[in-house]
């Protein structure tokens, strides 16, 4: 019996490294930012946001999705919830987007190929900041990262790019600032059993339906996908009051830091040990993973909503960018 948990531990393990990394939150907590980051638009940025993503090439399966009678102004604050999801939707097979986890050689940070580009951009997603407990070599962090795509899509929207650029832009932000709040998209932890780090907690084994610590972060605040808006309109209610001191800081290398440490200081703790896995994780290690989560998703939603602002440049009626 021993010999047949240690082979389905090894299975899962395998599975996990040759199948790529998880998303970050899953659909409910991307589209949770940005129901919080919305809720703080003035009109004149509700218009132009709804502009700009009428030209994602997603828009009229999202309007599928909603039911029939919804009005203009709920109809376009659910879009802007699932375009936030759009990143992780191109990922999927049959999508028409290709691209692995490792970015190719030579590509430039400021890259921004709009929605002629077919690559996924799976690498864009995180920064694996490394760390060791063990006193193991880190590796150097490879780009282009999380952090340094915000910066690139952040000015471009503050430009005078064409429209149908800046909603590819904007959905990457939409997307991008909630990965970078994920404490597990911006850490990877190395040891002496896995010196070439563990995916950010992919590699982390634990029981239950989600199978590896990454995912478990992922669904803190509730499983569900792109159709499933409500239930985001539902957990965002239920967010909690943010720090304006940390809300005002607009620099996503410091959102990145934020995120790292609290990896480092809240995932992988115990019951998570020193190795790969498997772990059981107890219900005063969930409630402390549903609670931050919590926390950075409104964080998120704050700092969003003032990126947009920063970067749209809305008066009364109508937006300079």
């Amino acid at each position: 019996m021993a010999r047949r948990n240690i082979l389905l531990a090894s299975l899962v393990l395998v599975l996990l490294v040759c199948c790529g990394r998880a998303l970050a939150w899953n659909s409910v907590g991307h589209m949770t930012v940005a129901w919080s980051a919305y809720q703080q638009l003035t009109p004149a940025e509700r218009a132009r946001v709804a502009v700009l993503l009428k030209l994602n090439p997603y828009y009229s399966k999202w309007l599928t999705y909603i039911p029939a009678g919804t009005s203009d102004t709920d109809r376009d604050m659910y879009v802007f919830m699932m375009a936030a999801t759009w990143p992780d939707e191109i990922k999927a097979m049959g999508s028409g987007y290709t691209g692995n986890d490792n970015p190719p050689r030579g590509e430039l940070a400021s890259l921004n190929g709009g929605y002629t580009d077919k690559q996924a951009h799976k690498y864009w997603h995180f920064i694996d900041t490394p760390f060791s407990q063990d006193g193991t070599a880190l590796p150097a962090v490879p780009g282009p990262t999380l952090t340094e795509k915000i910066a690139v899509f952040r000015q471009a929207l503050a430009s005078s790019e064409p429209d149908l650029l800046k909603s590819y832009d904007l959905v990457w932000t939409l997307h991008l600032v909630g990965d970078v709040h994920q404490p597990l998209h911006c850490a990877e932890r190395i040891t002496k059993g896995a010196p070439k780090g563990d995916l950010g907690g992919n590699s982390v084994v634990v029981a239950g339906p989600t199978k590896e610590l990454h995912a478990f972060w992922d669904d803190a605040v509730g499983l569900g996908d792109t159709q499933d808006f409500m239930k985001a309109v539902a957990v965002g209610k239920t967010l909690p009051t943010t720090d304006a001191k940390l809300v005002a800081d607009a620099k996503e290398d410091d959102w990145a830091a934020e995120s790292f440490n609290l990896a480092k200081s809240d995932a992988y703790i115990a019951p998570v040990g020193p190795a790969l896995g498997p772990y059981t994780l107890d219900a005063t290690y969930t409630a402390n993973t549903q609670q931050i989560a919590k926390q950075r998703i409104a964080l998120a939603g704050a700092r969003l909503a003032i990126l947009l602002k920063t970067a749209l440049n809305c008066g009364d009626q109508s937006c300079t960018n």
